[in-house]
């Protein structure tokens, strides 16, 4: 297997890196330690075309693939995981359902401005009793009849980009009855996917979080008090929202991998530079054999990481079975995250407890890989039913 970069994917890359280098790193952390939105680095963004790289052109897009759109996460990771992850949810949990499972028309309403940044769109999926069992969803939209419209009672926790100033819409799943289009009650209840714009009422947008890590996104939880939508806003068929988000997760698994192979790297990146400067006994640190070998490691991880995501995405973009080269890539490449991030932070010593250097952010964003688009646990349990184990 040739993963050798085409040369528009080595430019792609490239530019990325040069602008991860001279815009994101320089202003991040004061983004981060104040925990603000960093409006002005995602505008910038936006006019890069990046959250439009896998989206037909026709509706605002790049015309890219997912591999695109993994080569640029890894790319922000390796400076900051606040920028990365909003990139990443704006685009596979905003924008991607409207694009896989929308109609014509809920397309060209929302994904150009999708697509330039204008606007930031979020995945409604998480509920406070319902992580990795998103089957057990509670929030509920009742069929109006009379008005034609969807009417959503619930709460949704944990939600990314949900509450910016440029936030349009929430896709949230919800249980709806099986048989809507008979009219009749039946105590069998499936999920589907509904479009909410911001500013619906009943819509309600919690204040943000106090997070440990990716203290420069925007996270919130949402609560939806007889919150009425036109059923035009639903995705898809009715009943086919499990189905759905099932498909969501496993494509942003790969996005995950390679966000979290950016962050491996950037450990590198920085434990390198700083085992460079730093002297001790006379000598730079990274002449003593036991840095050497921690460096050579944390390389060895960031290595392995990216050919797991680069296989995962190469299957996927081929259209072959890829969910399990997918778990692999994001439960492998989000514990490399962890490892790296602990070995930098013991490389600089008393400064990698210090905010001002990288890897401190680097410490406190890695976490949340093992935990966020199914934990670990659940990453192990798809491979070992994807290799046929007895359930």
């Amino acid at each position: 297997m040739d993963h050798r970069l085409e040369p528009e994917h080595e430019e792609l890359r490239r530019t990325v890196r040069e602008f991860a280098r001279d815009v994101i790193a320089p202003k991040i952390g004061e983004f981060y330690e104040q925990e603000e939105f960093p409006y002005e680095i995602v505008r910038e963004m936006g006019r890069m075309g990046l959250f439009g790289l896998p989206f037909p052109e026709e509706y605002g897009g790049m015309g890219g693939d997912y591999f695109t759109l993994g080569l640029v996460l890894e790319e922000l990771a390796r400076v900051d995981s606040s920028v990365a992850i909003t990139l990443e949810a704006a685009v596979s949990l905003g924008a991607m359902p409207i694009h896989l499972f929308g109609t014509e028309e809920q397309k060209r309403t929302w994904l150009p401005k999708l697509c330039s940044g204008e606007m930031l769109g979020a995945f409604g999926l998480t509920e406070p009793e319902g992580g990795s069992d998103a089957g057990a969803t509670r929030t509920t939209a009742r069929y109006d009849r009379e008005t034609d419209e969807w009417v959503i009672n619930g709460t949704k926790c944990f939600i990314t980009n949900s509450g910016t100033d440029i936030t349009g819409l929430v896709t949230v799943t919800a249980l709806t009855p099986s048989d809507e289009d008979s009219g009749k009650t039946s105590p069998t209840r499936s999920i589907s996917s509904i479009i909410v714009p911001t500013g619906t009422p009943g819509f309600t947008v919690s204040k943000k979080y106090s997070k440990v890590g990716w203290n420069a996104s925007d996270t919130r939880e949402l609560s939806f008090t007889d919150c009425r939508v036109p059923a035009a806003n639903l995705l898809g068929a009715p009943g086919r929202g499990y189905a759905q988000f099932l498909r969501i997760l496993d494509e942003g698994r790969i996005a995950i991998a390679a966000l979290a192979t950016g962050l491996a790297q950037g450990c590198v990146d920085e434990s390198v530079r700083y085992s460079a400067e730093r002297h001790a006994f006379g000598r730079p640190i990274g002449a003593n054999q036991a840095i050497q070998f921690k460096v050579a490691d944390m390389e060895m991880r960031a290595h392995l990481a990216r050919l797991a995501w680069y296989h995962a995405a190469s299957k996927m973009v081929a259209g072959e079975p890829f969910k399990k080269e997918a778990a692999i890539a994001k439960l492998y490449s989000s514990e490399a995250a962890v490892d790296n991030a602990r070995e930098a932070t013991q490389i600089h010593g008393g400064y990698g407890f210090m905010n001002e250097f990288p890897v401190a952010r680097f410490w406190r964003d890695c976490k949340i890989l093992e935990i966020g688009e199914g934990t670990s646990e659940v990453q192990r349990m798809l491979i070992s039913r994807e290799l046929g184990m007895p359930s």
